[in-house]
């Protein structure tokens, strides 16, 4: 009786194979370490934002900005609370790491307001440094959602979703808010300043 070995093709197929299969797990691995890095990252970064938003509300002057701002901050405290359900969802507790992206966001927020020569153009530099944070929070929020999904985190991925949505819709909000009169008062502000300086 004649014992068959595999034959360098198989063999190869078969180390492939197992190679394919270590290189993923190795690759998860990674991703949820990475996953897990991020999502310390971004409860800092929102628990740093319901500190730093009363401070912009205090120094805006228009008073849809003031409101908008003040609405944020409520949907801000519960976005740090769901942050708190995703880190159960995967077995963890919250814990945050010091974001220095956001860290560096708030710091810029605090020069243009203390810079600003008027309350329009106040009000318009809050809502330039509003919308940095916002665009920083739609890019990490989509990518610890497609991490999620990737990872197959499905409770964490729908509740990063419901987070990602809400910064979108504040980003549009600011936009509103800006093109409809903020913008303008800050031109107007500073067309009427030179004006004044044009005649002294």
């Amino acid at each position: 009786m004649s014992t068959r070995t595999a034959s360098p093709t198989q063999k190869k197929t078969i180390s492939n194979g197992r190679s394919r299969e270590a290189l993923k797990k190795r690759a998860t691995h990674g991703l949820g370490e990475l996953f897990k890095d991020q999502l310390k990252d971004m409860y800092w970064a929102e628990k740093a934002l319901v500190k730093a938003l009363p401070k912009m509300m205090k120094n805006a002057s228009n008073e849809v900005l003031v409101d908008a701002i003040g609405g944020h901050l409520e949907v801000t405290k519960l976005q740090v609370t769901r942050l708190e359900d995703v880190f159960a969802s995967i077995g963890l507790k919250p814990q945050a790491k010091e974001c220095l992206a956001m860290q560096g966001l708030i710091k810029e927020a605090d020069e243009i307001m203390k810079e600003a020569e008027n309350e329009f153009v106040c009000d318009a530099g809050i809502i330039a440094a509003a919308q940095k944070v916002e665009h920083y929070e739609i890019a990490s929020y989509g990518t610890l959602r497609a991490f999620a999904v990737a990872l197959g985190f499905e409770d964490a991925a729908e509740l990063l979703g419901e987070t990602l949505e809400e910064e979108k819709e504040a980003d549009d909000a600011l936009t509103e808010i800006a093109e409809d009169q903020i913008n303008s008062d800050a031109v107007n502000a500073s067309d009427e300043e030179d004006d004044e300086e044009d005649e002294v």
